[in-house]
């Protein structure tokens, strides 16, 4: 995994997420999750383009089955963009860089 990605948990998620002063992705994905990991190098890629601007997150669903369950994340991957500690965009399977950047640019823009 790329450095520009921080592993978060159940402990980590409201200082390193909710509690940000920039934009947050929070990839939430699984190990055995096949869309999983055909979408890290994706997100790996855009915490390269955006580094600086939006921090790069993942959470493991099956380590931290409360925080995905609090955000209503029901299959996975679920990519979820926070700012200001709200979710703001969301994106759920499979999504080529196009569509990621553009909920990454919304969150830069709002």
């Amino acid at each position: 995994m790329s450095e520009n990605i921080v592993n978060v948990d159940q402990d980590s998620f409201q200082k390193t997420v909710l509690d940000s002063q920039k934009p947050v992705l929070v990839d939430f994905w699984a190990p055995w999750c096949g869309p999983c990991r055909a979408v890290a190098p994706v997100v790996e890629e855009l915490a390269k383009d955006y580094k600086g601007k939006i921090e790069f997150t993942k959470l493991n669903v099956d380590e931290a089955p409360f925080v995905a369950s609090k955000f209503g994340v029901m299959s996975i991957p679920t990519i979820i963009v926070f700012k200001d500690g709200k979710p703001l965009q969301q994106a759920i399977g499979y999504q080529p860089k196009d569509q990621l950047k553009k909920l990454l640019d919304g969150a830069l823009a709002k």
